[in-house]
């Protein structure tokens, strides 16, 4: 028998020959020679011989081994049963995808026909392949088999935990969606509180199960639990239903560092929003907790509350005789018909010392003066259109970021000379000393500006205190081009009484006139140095920063006197 070619079957250079039906008179030694036409180099051959004690491979599922059905987690085996001698190799792959073996592989080799499989998941469900190796004995077509196995898991549910808060007299729906399970029928569900069954069934076409509870009373309260069974186990959905409060939201820019009573005592106004306060009943009280930080001892009072709390209202409370400088933790407890709600706690400190960058999205609390022409704006080198208005303006913060925030007036049309734009600072309070007014409280205002453009107007600085009646006293000022750069300004000021500072924009006679502020600071003490303002005195006048504050001071005592003596 010649053979010309090789079977595309098998690897190339590989030669087969098949008997079919092996009879007795077949047995005996078979040669196979290599050969190349026209001679030159040697014939190469090979002797096989066929008796009796080789037989064929054969290749079976056993009865009752497919398909194979586990739980997830258990240990699994898959067996094909191999007959034939020399006993072959069983090689084990995925047969209905092109993923890997659960050993990571393609392929996993079996000596016994068996492949186990440790901690099965459902993932690892599907047809597996069991084949023999192409080096058998016989050098024959591999013979393969099929094998299916089955994962069955417990159902997989959501929510899994959900808290839900709501006020006595209101009803609450509570919903457990199937996700996914096998088997995926004869699904049953069981809705307990706590130990108590409330309802159970079994689902139909529907994947969920829903529970309405009206709540009555505080027994309504609790732990609903909604357990999904199959064969394989059971998915639980947790509902922690509740009337307690949401926890406070401390107001955290609540400037006021420099609120004092006496030399050795300090006052802080506490301030807070209330989260969710319509989820549950009106909040009737709060508790608060005090102590000095590192502390274990807590000084608490309760804070009554007069009528429902509005969605974003800020509530205030006055801590009083504070120890100067203790840092203390403070703890906020809402308190309505169920009981306490959630707690907020924070540390408060006291700092003598108020800084602005003008970073934060409430621009620290500063404001807009209703009575301007126009408004302050707050903007970053980085996201300035300047197509409008050239050669004018930072082209950083007062720190060298393009990213950094400040606050500028836009002289661009519309606008017009001489208009008004006015910055309110927040309220700083502090206490009187004396029945005439006098205060040795000083303190260092400092901040940065930005003038630069040929059309530049002017910036004015008043300090505007707070009593029966408002008095505002410009405490410094400077107009002109000062060049493309930031100058800082330190100024001494001694209030008497709740203050303000006000920055005053005034709107030069082109659109090249955009000033510029940032960096803002109000320190407890005198400043180091005290810097005079870069600007021309009008004639006679002499003008620095430490003589405009000798010569503002005496003024304002001067009112402060008459407004007594009225």
């Amino acid at each position: 028998m010649v053979i010309t070619q090789t079977d595309p079957d098998v690897s190339p250079g590989t030669t087969n020959l098949d008997i079919i039906d092996l009879k007795f008179t077949d047995f005996g030694t078979y040669t196979c020679v290599a050969s190349l036409k026209g001679g030159g180099v040697p014939d190469i051959s090979n002797d096989v011989n066929i008796s009796s004690s080789t037989v064929p491979p054969n290749l079976t599922v056993p009865k009752g081994k497919s398909p194979m059905v586990a739980r997830e987690g258990d240990t699994i085996e898959l067996q094909c049963q191999v007959s034939g001698k020399p006993k072959p190799i069983i090689m084990w792959s995925r047969a209905d995808k092109e993923v890997p073996m659960p050993d990571g592989s393609m392929q996993m080799e079996s000596y016994d026909g068996i492949l186990r499989i440790v901690n099965v998941s459902r993932d690892m469900t599907g047809t597996y392949r069991c084949q023999t190796s192409q080096y058998n004995g016989f050098n024959v077509k591999p013979r393969e088999a099929l094998v299916q196995l089955i994962v069955q898991y417990p159902p997989a549910v959501e929510p899994t935990f959900q808290e839900i808060r709501q006020g006595l007299g209101t009803s609450v729906t509570m919903n457990c969606r199937v996700l996914r399970a096998y088997p995926t029928r004869v699904l049953t569900y069981e809705w307990r509180l706590g130990s108590k069954l409330l309802e159970k069934g079994q689902f139909d076409s529907q994947d969920y199960t829903e529970l309405t509870v009206n709540i009555h009373s505080k027994e309504n309260y609790g732990i609903y639990n909604c357990s999904i069974i199959n064969e394989a186990g059971s998915g639980w959905c947790i509902f922690l239903v509740t009337g307690k409060a949401y926890p406070p939201e401390f107001y955290y820019d609540t400037y006021n560092p420099l609120w004092q009573s006496k030399a050795s005592v300090y006052s802080y106004s506490l301030q807070w929003t209330q989260m969710n306060p319509d989820a549950v009943d009106r909040i009737l009280a709060y508790r608060l907790g005090l102590k000095q930080a590192g502390q274990q001892r807590w000084w608490e009072t309760e804070i009554s509350v007069d009528g429902p709390i509005r969605r974003g209202e800020l509530i205030t409370n006055n801590l009083t005789k504070l120890v100067k400088p203790e840092p203390y933790e403070i703890r906020l407890t809402p308190i309505n018909r169920f009981g306490e709600g959630d707690s907020a706690i924070r540390i408060i400190k006291y700092s003598g010392e108020f800084h602005c960058g003008f970073e934060d999205g409430n621009i620290c609390l500063f404001t807009q003066d209703d009575t301007d022409i126009f408004d302050w704006t707050k903007q970053s080198a980085s996201t300035r259109d300047t197509r409008y208005t050239p050669n004018t303006g930072p082209t950083t913060d007062a720190a060298g970021s393009k990213q950094g925030f400040y606050m500028y007036i836009e002289t661009s049309r519309p606008r017009l000379e001489g208009e008004k734009a006015r910055l309110l600072s927040p309220v700083f309070n502090i206490a009187q000393k004396n029945p005439y007014g006098s205060s040795n409280t000083a303190y260092c205002f400092s901040f940065f500006y930005h003038m630069y453009g040929r059309h530049i107007g002017s910036l004015n600085i008043f300090l505007r205190l707070k009593g029966q009646t408002s008095t505002e006293i410009q405490i410094w000022s400077a107009s002109g081009n000062k060049g493309e750069q930031w100058h800082q300004a330190r100024i001494n000021i001694h209030p008497t009484a709740s203050f303000q500072i006000i920055f005053e924009g005034v709107r030069g006679p082109g659109i090249e006139g955009d000033i510029a502020v940032d960096d803002v600071s109000i320190v407890e003490g005198e400043c180091t140095k005290v810097d005079q303002p870069v600007t021309s005195p009008p004639s006679g006048v002499k003008v620095s920063g430490t003589i405009l504050h000798i010569w503002l001071y005496p003024v304002f005592l001067f009112f402060s006197f008459l407004s007594h003596q009225r």
